[in-house]
């Protein structure tokens, strides 16, 4: 333990990442920035050739810096997990899916943890990072690496430490957001705080297991999916009643404490909150008990792709117009603002539920300008905003700072936000969700 310790406090120690995404590659980047020299490992070719060539293809990521510490060899990548044999740390940063029955798919944890307990030394740290639900680690991870008679705490250690990413988020990063770790051991955990102490500028908050630490994001995400629910359910309700939910938000929001402001939305996206909920879902069932809440949250925020295009219809009725006649332009593709992840993006059923009702619609979006709806399996490319006239209503899906929302206001036929954009804007035209 003294040796591993040893070189991971005098930079000495080499780093591997498996997994180079959203999570992976800004992690990489963090622990190159400190001096560390950095192994990132991936099965994907796009990944190993664009980090290898010092391109980047996240937003997090400082294009410059990528460059400067692949130039500088402090980072590199492979699809051999051959190269985990020299790496003290390995960190797996890999996609924690759900399969079609909505159930955790473990997969690519699995394939991963089992490649590297073929290839790795006595004596390495392995922090799992991917979120998914409580038992993970002591189910897949641990025996994988006892299989090669490796004694965890001894001569091997092991830890989950939840990621943390929040794309596009200004002030928080990879390097200064605070990290939960829960080791297998307290040696583990001893490693692992010492390991990522060096990293990052934030505390560093240790539990008892790594089921605590597993259990903990998915309380986080679930506490976000519940809160988004109460905040959409809210705007149906209010929208019923002729009442201005962004108004009553505002107002709730004087109040000091006892209240935490969520907002609506056309519905939920991203890796983390429409999915990670439901790894809870899954694993309560093994211990008789239903999830109720959770799943209800999950079945309101669902619905709001269909209560958008609902609400467009009526307001198109108003104007004369029928829906299956209308031609609609949908700003923004991607699940939040000013990034180009659209990886769940409610934008993929409001499409669906525009293709029911034989809508004809575009859709714009300067940071996603080609965007794969995964539900129905089509490719669309961004269009020009040049002819917003020509459409009969712009539904603002996604609020980017980069557009111009008074102009687009003045020029269209009809707005309807669902983000709030236009809340200073006032015109006849422009109904806010």
């Amino acid at each position: 333990m003294e040796k591993i310790i040893k070189k991971i406090k005098n930079k000495t120690a080499v780093v591997g990442i498996v997994g180079l995404g959203y999570v992976g590659l800004p992690m990489a980047v963090a622990v190159a920035r400190k001096g560390y020299n950095v192994i990132g490992i991936d099965v994907s070719d796009y990944a190993v050739t664009h980090v290898n060539a010092g391109e980047n293809y996240i937003g997090d990521v400082d294009d410059d810096e990528l460059k400067q510490l692949v130039s500088s060899g402090k980072l590199k990548a492979t699809f051999d997990y051959a190269n985990a044999k020299a790496a003290d740390v390995i960190m797996i940063a890999v996609p924690t899916p759900l399969d079609k029955f909505q159930q955790p798919d473990s997969s690519y944890v699995r394939a991963s943890v089992n490649s590297l307990a073929e290839n790795v030394s006595a004596n390495t740290l392995v922090i799992l990072e991917s979120t998914t639900y409580p038992g993970t680690t002591a189910e897949i991870v641990v025996p994988a690496f006892e299989e090669k008679g490796f004694e965890i705490g001894k001569n091997f250690f092991v830890a989950f430490s939840p990621e943390r990413v929040d794309p596009g988020n200004k002030e928080y990063k990879t390097r200064n957001t605070p990290k939960v770790v829960g080791g297998v051991t307290d040696k583990c955990n001893k490693i692992s705080k010492i390991f990522y102490e060096q990293i990052l500028e934030a505390e560093i908050h240790t539990v008892s297991s790594p089921a605590i630490a597993e259990m903990e994001k998915i309380y986080e995400n679930t506490f976000r999916n519940i809160n988004i629910a109460l905040a959409n359910e809210m705007t149906i309700l209010c929208n019923k009643m002729g009442l201005d939910i962004w108004e009553v938000i505002e107002a709730a929001k004087t109040k000091p404490y006892g209240f935490m402001a969520f907002y609506p939305g056309p519905g939920i996206g991203g890796h983390c909150i429409p999915l990670d909920p439901f790894y809870l879902t899954w694993k309560a069932r093994e211990y008789g008990y239903h999830t109720r809440l959770i799943e209800l949250a999950g079945e309101i925020n669902n619905h709001m792709p269909e209560f958008v295009v609902n609400k467009l219809s009526r307001l198109l009725n108003k104007k004369g117009l029928s829906l299956s006649k209308s031609k609609i332009l949908i700003l923004g593709a991607a699940y939040k603002k000013d990034i180009e992840d659209f990886r769940e993006s409610p934008v993929q059923q409001l499409m669906v539920e525009l293709e029911k009702s034989d809508t004809t619609f575009d859709y714009n979006d300067p940071h996603v300008p080609i965007f794969h709806n995964e539900l129905n399996g089509k490719k669309y490319h961004s269009v020009s905003l040049d002819n917003i006239a020509d459409y009969d209503a712009v539904i603002i899906a996604t609020d980017h700072t980069i557009y111009d929302y008074e102009n687009i206001v003045s020029k269209a036929c009809l707005v309807l936000d669902t983000r709030n954009a236009c809340k200073n804007i006032k015109a006849e035209n422009l109904i806010r969700m």
